[in-house]
């Protein structure tokens, strides 16, 4: 019995990592790696330091990140490579991480679909809890950890281990190409993202469109683009890759096992009230679980029972904010991106205010 057990865990665990694989790598994960390469290895440091810099004006930093979630349809896992870019070239703590969670939580589409499926109040209310989230745990990440960084800088000015070209500026400023070309370039590889991973299109009419911007992305790279800054993407990109994506392959795999275990039943009916431990068990659910990009409605809505009445509002909206927002395979990876103890304060601060969320959206829905 136990062996047909572990047996059973563990073809969870495959199917679950190969469903992960075969729906995410090749539309999402691969565009995400190149956009993170572009951005540590092309992208000028001032300029992200613009818009992600400690010294940034808040209204402006926090903005843009908290809004930023709109156009990348990406889940949690696919927002790793681009905060892995962004913070290697600068960006402050406190607008990455408020550009990590705004990512996957303030996905357009989810949050459509959200107020199709599951009513417009909650829809609504997910809408404006996770852009007030980003910019609150961006602000207490900032002030627990901006000093430390600045005295970082101050002392010796940290290098990022790992990458042989992590901080090395790109040769940009001694080419005379145009200074709108790798704005355009980014703008192109984003959109092989977000073509890549829309349901707008039929399957051929998508693979048309995302040829055509492949091979103007690889025109504007052959022809405005220097032999090392060509040689500097790629290797940033391919370091990234080696960096980020067995982690996933793990946590993805041991997150399929922890789902084969989950009491679902038990669980749905610990959902039934707006107390703080049912919203505090299902962002916590939320947090541990790899919900992809959409399917956390369905998953909300049927396998936890909102839509029947089963799971009351609160602990959904829960669902709705920790769940796109983390999983066991992003978790890994953000500890070894910004260390554990920036990693583990986020994802405290994610489950936590989650929770807080759901409470309050349980008492006045």
């Amino acid at each position: 019995m136990v062996t047909y057990t572990i047996a059973a865990a563990l073809q969870a665990g495959l199917s679950t990592l190969l469903d992960y694989l075969s729906a995410h790598v090749l539309t999402c994960l691969i565009p995400a790696f190149f956009i993170a390469g572009a951005i540590s290895a092309l992208l000028q440091k001032e300029t992200v330091l613009k818009y992600f810099g400690a010294d940034a004006p808040k209204w402006l930093c926090y903005g843009v990140a908290a809004t930023s979630g709109t156009i990348l349809a990406v889940c949690s896992c696919t927002i790793l490579p681009m905060f892995a870019g962004i913070e290697k070239r600068g960006a402050g703590i406190g607008p990455a991480t408020a550009f990590l969670f705004s990512g996957p939580a303030i996905n357009l589409m989810a949050i459509i679909l959200t107020a199709r499926v599951l009513g417009l109040e909650i829809g609504i209310a997910r809408a404006v809890a996770a852009v007030t989230m980003a910019v609150i745990i961006g602000l207490i990440m900032a002030a627990i950890f901006q000093k430390s960084e600045e005295k970082c800088d101050a002392v010796g000015g940290a290098s990022k281990a790992g990458s042989s070209i992590a901080n090395e500026e790109p040769a940009s400023s001694e080419t005379s190409r145009p200074s709108y070309i790798t704005g355009l370039f980014m703008a192109v590889l984003v959109a092989i993202l977000l073509i890549a991973t829309s349901s707008l299109f039929i399957l051929a009419v998508k693979a048309a469109i995302v040829a055509a911007l492949t091979l103007l992305a690889a025109y504007l790279m052959k022809t405005y683009y220097q032999p090392e800054e060509r040689e500097t993407f790629l290797s940033e990109t391919w370091w990234l890759a080696k960096k980020i994506f067995p982690l996933l392959v793990v946590g993805t795999f041991v997150t399929g096992m922890i789902g084969y275990f989950l009491p679902v039943e038990w669980i749905r009916t610990l959902f039934g009230t707006n107390s703080f431990l049912s919203c505090f068990v299902a962002s916590v659910i939320g947090a541990l679980l790899y919900m992809p990009t959409l399917l956390e409605v369905p998953i909300v809505g049927t396998l936890f029972g909102y839509s029947s009445g089963i799971t009351a509002p609160g602990p959904a909206l829960a669902l709705l904010l920790a769940g796109p927002s983390l999983s066991l395979p992003s978790m890994i990876v953000i500890t070894r991106v910004i260390g554990l103890k920036k990693g583990g304060v986020y994802i405290v601060l994610v489950v936590l205010i989650s929770t807080l969320v759901g409470m309050l959206y349980g008492a006045i829905a």
